[in-house]
């Protein structure tokens, strides 16, 4: 005769439908009082019954015991639906190409509890040998992140992910700067275009594009104060990043504008004044300095467009760059004109040298003098 389990053991029983021993124990109750019953299988008596022992030792430890069945792809789905919240848009549906393109199809079958560190390993490898750097660890974090997500509601005990090393990939696309004569040809190519501040900016004060979008008249002081000896300036005070907020802290920074600059923007502004007059009742007052025919936000694509029918018009390759490596070519000309490396970094808003030597590295050389009047010099007419 079969002894009876003791209350708080569990039971076990055979189903003959599944021809399988079933364990089954309640760990607990719901707010309604309804029973939490967990349930594990095994082929034999045995391995049924060591899988109750885990799920009671597990319960008397007091971590939870997640769903057998629940697997990556569904942690990883639901970490990108609930996790995601107050997110920018752009970012969110980064991660899900990220997350559909290559961990679900990737790990997406394994069950949760039973992904290993190794499986994520050997994952990460062959991501590395396809992928660039900055993209594998952008997938090592997604996967990361929906496990621990997964983790904190008790759908599994522990994050396997964070245990992995993340393996260096393929060298992303190199950066690149634009020698004197390609830059002076870019700017005479761009004049008598929109696009002109926009390009005479970008390259000769090395702001970002994000930043240059976000740039209101509030902030342009194209007079300055003579008498204080006070040059014209602009405050790079915010982009078109979630919030409002530059990249870092330290971005924030006021820029003496070279005399090209100030040109460009008188230039522009009238332009800009008889785009507001043509534009009637249509035109949305944004205060921005580049915006579109009526005075909405730059589409980062149409900005890419503009500026790359400006390349092939100064003679280079249109789709070999892109507005980014403006800033870049700013770096590269104020190092070649010996301006020291602290203050090239202080220019571009970085909190140290060490950033502007490693985004930049191809672009610095041996040192020297100061910012704008450097620009003055090379871009006189």
């Amino acid at each position: 005769m079969t002894t009876r389990r003791s209350r708080g053991d569990g039971g076990l029983h055979w189903d003959e439908q599944r021809q399988r021993w079933i364990a089954s124990v309640t760990v607990g109750y719901t707010p309604a009082g309804k029973r939490i019953v967990k349930r594990a299988s095994g082929k034999t008596k045995t391995e049924a019954k060591a899988k109750l022992k885990e799920i009671i030792r597990d319960h008397d430890d007091g971590l939870a015991s997640g769903p057998a069945h629940y697997t990556v792809a569904e942690a990883v789905t639901s970490w990108l639906t609930y996790g995601l919240h107050g997110r920018d848009p752009n970012t969110v549906t980064n991660y899900r190409t990220l997350c559909e393109k290559h961990i679900i199809p990737g790990l997406g079958a394994r069950k949760l509890r039973e992904l290993s560190a190794e499986d994520v390993d050997k994952w990460l490898i062959g991501k590395a040998k396809v992928l660039s750097t900055r993209t594998v660890r952008l997938l090592h974090s997604c996967l990361n992140r929906a496990v621990k997500f997964a983790q904190a509601r008790d759908k599994v005990k522990r994050n396997v992910v964070g245990l992995s090393e993340i393996p260096e990939g393929r060298e992303g696309r190199p950066s690149k700067s634009l020698t004197l004569d390609q830059a002076v040809a870019v700017v005479q190519a761009a004049e008598g275009t929109r696009m002109y501040a926009y390009v005479v900016l970008s390259l000769l004060i090395g702001a970002r594009t994000e930043e240059l979008r976000a740039l209101v008249w509030e902030e342009v002081d194209l007079v300055g104060d003579p008498d204080k000896d006070v040059p014209p300036w602009i405050a790079v005070w915010r982009s078109v990043r979630a919030g409002g907020d530059t990249k870092t802290r330290r971005s924030r920074r006021s820029l003496a504008l070279p005399k090209r600059c100030v040109e460009a923007l008188k230039a522009h502004r009238e332009q800009q004044r008889q785009d507001k007059a043509d534009a009637g009742k249509k035109w949305k007052d944004h205060g921005l300095v580049f915006a579109s025919l009526v005075g909405t936000p730059l589409d980062a694509h149409n900005v890419r467009r503009a500026f790359r029918r400006i390349i092939k018009d100064a003679g280079l390759r249109a789709y070999y760059w892109t507005p980014r490596e403006m800033r870049h070519s700013f770096v590269s000309l104020l190092s070649d004109s010996g301006v020291p490396l602290e203050e090239i970094a202080r220019l571009v808003g970085h909190s140290g040298t060490a950033v502007t030597e490693a985004v930049y590295r191809k672009q610095i050389r041996p040192v020297l003098l100061g910012g704008a009047e450097v620009m003055d010099e090379l871009f006189t007419r």
